[in-house]
């Protein structure tokens, strides 16, 4: 891992937060009134990417007779009560607040939109402890993604070079985003997304649990 890593981004959903059932939960909740499921092919297609052109893709793909902005904002509606009881991924909560201790500065960069973020933040026991947050509806972000908007933006917040961020996230879309803003990622995937691509991911774990600071730079 070279140059080395000053400051540290983590995506949200699925990395920090097990919130990636909650989604499913949530459109699966609009499309039984219409006789369609939210399959493993649809969600590999959107896990990642902004919530409107995920949206945008659910309706075109079922042919729902919804706008993406009906079903987006259906969705997220009952997301913003589901999520303030979300709980941490594993070895989440320890990673962060044993970095933050460490004085490592810490940001978050998240396709989620700003108001849900802090929903599921606030659930949170680490949701202090990030000096920056990109959201995919902040001014400074024009695409989604795989593209490096998000994560740039969460640099600019720290005041780092790209370059000495690590990244934590746990969809292939992600990794791109992360290689794209010229920042080193280690992706932790899900065992339903085990066989995605991650190519260019310095690792590829199960779990945040199977991480220590000093495999990262941060510790003895």
């Amino acid at each position: 891992m070279a140059p080395p890593h000053t400051h540290v981004i983590f995506d949200l959903d699925g990395t920090l937060v097990d919130t990636e059932p909650l989604y499913t939960e949530a459109a699966q909740r609009i499309l039984t009134r219409f006789g369609k499921a939210m399959d493993l092919g649809i969600k590999r297609q959107i896990m990642g990417g902004g919530p409107l052109s995920g949206a945008r893709f659910v309706v075109e793909h079922l042919a729902l007779p919804l706008s993406p902005e009906a079903y987006l904002a259906e969705r997220e509606a009952w997301l913003r009560e589901a999520c303030k009881t979300a709980r941490p991924m594993p070895g989440a909560a320890r990673l962060v607040e044993a970095l933050y201790a460490r004085g490592v500065p810490l940001a978050i960069g998240t396709s989620s939109e700003r108001d849900l973020c802090q929903i599921k933040l606030a659930a949170q026991p680490f949701g202090a402890c990030f000096a920056s947050i990109a959201c995919s509806d902040d001014a400074g972000v024009a695409n989604a993604k795989p593209a490096p908007d998000i994560f740039l933006c969460a640099a600019r917040g720290l005041g780092a070079d790209p370059a000495r961020c690590l990244v934590f996230e746990d969809t292939p879309k992600g990794v791109l985003a992360a290689r794209a803003a010229g920042m080193d990622v280690i992706a932790v995937v899900d065992p339903s997304m085990a066989n995605e691509d991650y190519t260019g991911a310095l690792r590829v774990l199960r779990s945040l649990e199977e991480l220590t600071l000093a495999d990262i730079g941060f510790g003895a």
